[in-house]
């Protein structure tokens, strides 16, 4: 694609000129291990297999844990990661629902972690949706929960839109698209203006943001190798295709609202939801006045539970975007409870 040669060839150029500069800065400033594109050199919790397949004319490789209960209850559930996430984040989630009977499959998407970085993809919503249906067709798993968290959880409605018959229960963790951004006021952010801002990521960026957006202004170290495992895609060499794959995954989630189309979802929905969020995409480009009205879960959780048919909502009022890593012995208890109310069918 010429804009992304021209892109990448612009990055190296300059990464060449100014390398002295660069490399100090990185050690003094951002100083971690650098993992491959496709985070190679970063262990995940359980064994990772491989989905191959074909896609818009491209060989793929999708990314996935499988994990086996010893005592099944007869019920699998996906999980879907957010933007700043990975299938590995779920960590404490498989271990609980494991133990608890379910299968769990928990998928890196195609343009995440260990999962292929292709350099031209139509991200739609859609389009992960088919790639994580082919997935579990292709272990002969029909029927499931589909569990989606963050940008997952915009993933996991349109799952269960698309499959209706083949989601059993819907569970959306901290979902964001509960709002639509640019109607709002959220100023759009262009592919080339994304790749620059992600070229620019940090371990101390990343860590900043979560601390404030995520945590509530807390940090405990348990969150720190999530922050490395992201930063360090952004050290190694793969830098450059990983902007890129993360700059138009951010057009995606701008650009295609699902919140018009709660109305129709049919599964039963468990929505759990952190209060203290303010998660909202790009609103750091926008005036106070629309930062102000933009991400405001308490408000978008009561809207949400009304807007979709059957949902049952749980609330923690002093958690954030991500309830099930700062209090995971509140959230799974939750989450097991809410998820033994739907019975196998």
């Amino acid at each position: 694609m010429p804009m992304l040669r021209q892109l990448l060839l612009a990055a190296t150029a300059f990464a060449v000129l100014s390398a002295p500069l660069a490399v100090n800065a990185a050690t003094a400033a951002d100083d971690g291990p650098a993992y491959g594109p496709e985070l190679e050199g970063f262990d995940y919790p359980y064994p990772v297999q491989h989905y191959k397949f074909s896609s818009q004319g491209q060989p793929l490789d999708m990314a996935f844990m499988d994990v086996k209960p010893e005592k099944p209850n007869g019920r699998a559930v996906v999980l879907l990661h957010g933007k700043n996430f990975c299938g590995a984040t779920w960590q404490e989630s498989i271990r609980q629902l494991s133990g608890a009977g379910y299968r769990v499959i928990a998928p890196d998407q195609i343009g995440f972690c260990k999962s292929t970085k292709p350099p031209h993809y139509q991200y739609t919503f859609q389009q992960l949706a088919r790639n994580t249906h082919a997935l579990l067709a292709s272990i002969g798993v029909g029927k499931v929960t589909v569990l989606g968290h963050s940008t997952g959880g915009m993933l996991a409605m349109r799952y269960a839109l698309m499959y209706p018959q083949e989601t059993r229960q819907l569970v959306l963790v901290n979902p964001i698209g509960l709002e639509d951004w640019k109607a709002k006021g959220v100023p759009s952010l262009s592919v080339d203006q994304w790749y620059a801002r992600e070229l620019n990521t940090t371990a101390d960026r990343i860590r900043n943001y979560e601390k404030s957006t995520y945590y509530v202004g807390q940090w405990k170290p348990e969150y720190e190798p999530w922050v490395q495992m992201l930063a360090g895609m952004n050290r190694g060499t793969g830098k450059q295709i990983v902007a890129w794959n993360s700059a138009l995954l951010y057009d995606m989630i701008y650009t295609q609202p699902v919140v018009y189309e709660m109305g129709a979802i049919q599964a039963p929905t468990l929505l759990m939801i952190g209060d203290k969020d303010t998660t909202a995409i790009a609103k750091d480009a926008a005036p106070p006045e629309v930062q102000a009205r933009v991400g405001r879960y308490p408000e978008l959780a009561q809207a949400t539970a009304k807007a979709i048919p059957n949902t049952t909502l749980v609330e923690f009022p002093e958690l954030g975007h991500a309830p099930q890593m700062q209090d995971p012995q509140a959230f799974h208890k939750a989450l097991l409870e809410g998820m033994a109310r739907v019975s196998v069918r």
